[in-house]
């Protein structure tokens, strides 16, 4: 499996699609419960659906420094692109 960190680049474009990107990087700055509830909801999906992708993102979620640093990478991102 990948590292988490290796799908950054992926998911940012996707959430700038969205225009969700300013919103995840204040939630996961925040340090939100909700994202350790994604986290454990995206591990029993597993059961369901077996994704690399699902699990670097829960193991994302679940460890606050890494979902802080994707909050940073995001907000580098915002500024890189203006």
């Amino acid at each position: 499996m990948k590292s988490s960190r290796e799908y950054w680049p992926r998911w940012a474009e996707t959430l700038r699609h969205y225009q969700l990107n300013k919103l995840t990087a204040s939630l996961l700055e925040a340090g939100s419960p909700l994202a350790l509830l994604g986290a454990q909801a995206l591990y029993f999906g597993r059961g369901l659906i077996e994704n690399d992708q699902l699990t670097a993102l829960a193991n994302t979620l679940e460890e606050e420094t890494e979902a802080r640093a994707f909050a940073s990478f995001l907000t580098h991102q915002e500024q890189a692109s203006l």
